[in-house]
């Protein structure tokens, strides 16, 4: 493990607490014989050597950071396997408040690369503890150690680091709005089945930060309840607060438009099955004269209707296609048949339309009462 104290002017400090942990070695034999039974035998045998080995370096490096910092001990403990997110705030013996923890942090652009950044703060010390060298290169720039120079208490410099290591929240966020930018246009040109798998998608990374997000302003909620107005207000936790309001705001925007999306969706997979139901209903009752006839002249009994004459067959079908034609004359009277049987436009040719009736000079209610208009005046003609 990799100990390093940090002490700045305002004389707070800072424990960096850097794991190593070496790289899984299996210890593979040649094979003698070719039977794989024995060389699994072996691979497992191998495999259990080698792990009580790791968990004795573990507990080793355990036992030196507690040595290093004994006021530590217990959160060592608790926070060196944890994989999850928590925060605490705790009371010392000596009236002293103790905000601890665990945070997981997205560490690249994969969302399941999350790791755990482990944390200890008082009012004039903080210690860190890392299994990923990642976040502690994120960590070590020039700006955030001219910025932690400037700091005037640990929790301070907890935030300062805190702002730098949600860049890769704010980067995430942008690909999700240009991803659900890239839905919306895909549902708007051609609104396909497989879109609602994808807006689920959407959904499920929408999930995944907020996942990650709640913890951080639980995390502030702490910090603010543990030292109140000694960090509230520092230039800082103001821009923590105002960088957490605007990731927060984005959160429920883009939640929103997703639901909208979904909402969307399911009214036209709904508008759609009314059409088809239609559909349906209409070719039903066009063609149910001629279900009828032709049930009447299939059956056996004698004698039918101009059965003999020689024009018989011609002057039924000429009745059955001028009942149909009755039918759907009535039917299109009523308004009944719409645009079901006609067609529907192309998307193309229904923007270009919407284009040439939005005109320039007017506002919106005169042009839904253009629309309307012409829309009747179709209908009439």
């Amino acid at each position: 493990m990799i100990h390093r104290m940090l002490r700045y002017p305002s004389k707070w400090e800072w424990h960096v607490l850097q794991l190593e942990r070496p790289q899984l070695e299996t210890a593979e034999e040649l094979p003698k014989r070719k039977d794989n039974r024995k060389k699994a035998e072996s691979s497992r045998a191998s495999m259990t050597f080698i792990m009580p080995q790791e968990t004795d370096e573990a507990d080793d490096e355990r036992k030196a950071s507690k040595q290093l910092l004994p006021q530590c001990a217990d959160w060592l403990d608790e926070c060196w396997d944890r994989s999850a997110n928590q925060v605490t705030v705790t009371h010392s013996a000596n009236q002293e408040t103790i905000v601890s923890g665990t945070l997981m942090l997205q560490a690249s652009e994969q969302q399941t690369d999350v790791q755990p950044f482990h944390f200890w703060l008082t009012e004039d010390k903080l210690v860190t503890l890392h299994g990923d060298l990642r976040l502690m290169i994120r960590l070590q720039t020039d700006i955030v150690a001219s910025r932690l120079t400037e700091c005037t208490s640990a929790p301070e410099g907890l935030f300062i680091m805190l702002g730098h290591l949600l860049e890769p929240f704010h980067e995430g966020l942008d690909g999700f709005e240009k991803r659900l930018g890239e839905l919306e246009q895909s549902m708007r040109i051609s609104n396909r089945t497989g879109l609602l798998d994808v807006i689920f998608e959407r959904r499920y990374d929408l999930l995944h930060w907020s996942h990650l997000f709640i913890p951080i302003r639980e995390l502030y909620g702490a910090a603010q309840e543990a030292y109140m107005d000694t960090l509230t207000d520092t230039d800082v936790f103001k821009r923590t607060t105002h960088k957490l309001d605007r990731i927060e705001s984005l959160l429920k925007h883009y939640a929103l438009e997703i639901d909208t999306l979904i909402s969307m969706d399911d009214a036209l997979s709904s508008f759609r099955g009314n059409d088809i139901m239609k559909t349906l209903t209409i070719f039903t009752v066009i063609f149910t004269p001629a279900t009828v006839i032709g049930a009447l002249w299939g059956t056996n009994f004698h004698p039918l209707p101009w059965d003999n004459h020689r024009l018989g067959f011609i002057v039924m079908c000429v009745a059955i296609l001028l009942i149909t034609i009755l039918i759907y004359i009535w039917l299109w009277r009523k308004g009944w048949t719409g645009d079901l049987l006609t067609g529907r436009e192309s998307n193309k040719k229904k923007h270009a339309r919407i284009l040439m009736l939005e005109e320039p000079g007017k506002s919106d209610i005169e042009l839904d009462i253009t629309k309307l208009s012409r829309k009747k005046r179709s209908k009439t003609v």
